[in-house]
């Protein structure tokens, strides 16, 4: 064969690779998207300023200083912004399109598909994280929890994440993609609001037992915690655990590709 002569190679890429192209693509996509970057940053944002700024102005009685109590639950908002309402709103109108169905007939596996997606997640909330820290740190934000809190903090938003990304796969294989839309939305304003997320359970009275059952309450009481140096809130993260198995289960037994 002479030098230079061109031999055709076809076949797939190696599986890493495929899975990172994956979820380069996806993350992309979710920056792109001026609803995803709203949900994302810009609500978080907001909700961190402007919390902060009314607690400081009203002089709220709480436990620790504003900035303080809403700079971990305005982290976990982001968690659940990211891994539940943008996840499920996205696949919804990706079913629709028939995008799913035809990225699973491509090389990339199913289970490939989906840990593209994971990986997207991760990175944009790695994004958001910066941010949101950044604005609070400007404001004043002190935590007290050092390194053990620091890796107690990553260890509760994984299994938020887990937990919000199987309800959002759910949501998304159970409804049309217009329904999912507003459930999607509907759920995380009422969660945001009255969730018990981005404010400690005990400022919701009589309905702060309850709340604490919840995903959104269970993955801001344990990020309070690693903030304020209390160490690993075990009931929230056997809340979060629970959930976690949950929307596993009920994605595996609602999502549809098609």
């Amino acid at each position: 064969m002479s030098t230079g002569t061109f031999t055709p190679a076809p076949g797939a890429a190696p599986l890493l690779q495929q899975v990172r192209a994956q979820a380069w693509m996806e993350t992309k996509l979710i920056l792109r998207n001026g609803e995803q970057l709203l949900l994302a940053v810009v609500i978080p944002v907001l909700a961190l300023v402007g919390g902060t700024l009314a607690a400081r102005r009203l002089d709220l009685d709480l436990a620790h200083r504003p900035i303080d109590v809403l700079a971990p639950g305005v982290l976990a908002l982001a968690v659940m912004s990211t891994s539940f309402t943008s996840l499920a709103i996205a696949t919804g109108f990706e079913r629709r399109y028939g995008l799913l169905k035809r990225l699973g007939a491509s090389p990339l596996p199913r289970f490939g598909l989906l840990a593209g997606k994971v990986l997207a997640l991760l990175l944009v909330q790695a994004l958001q994280a910066v941010v949101i820290c950044a604005v609070a740190l400007a404001l004043g934000w002190d935590p007290d929890g050092g390194v053990a809190g620091v890796l107690l903090a990553l260890a509760a938003a994984l299994l938020g994440t887990c937990a919000f990304a199987g309800l959002g796969l759910a949501l998304a294989g159970a409804l049309r993609a217009e329904a999912t839309l507003a459930a999607a939305n509907l759920l995380f304003l009422l969660l945001m609001v009255a969730g018990g997320i981005v404010a400690p359970r005990d400022t919701y009275g009589a309905a702060e037992a309850p709340l604490q059952l919840l995903p959104s309450a269970a993955l801001g009481d344990a990020l309070r915690a690693a903030a304020w140096g209390d160490g690993a809130d075990g009931v929230a993260f056997l809340v979060l655990l629970v959930w976690a198995v949950l929307g596993a289960a009920l994605a595996s037994r609602l999502f549809k590709w098609e």
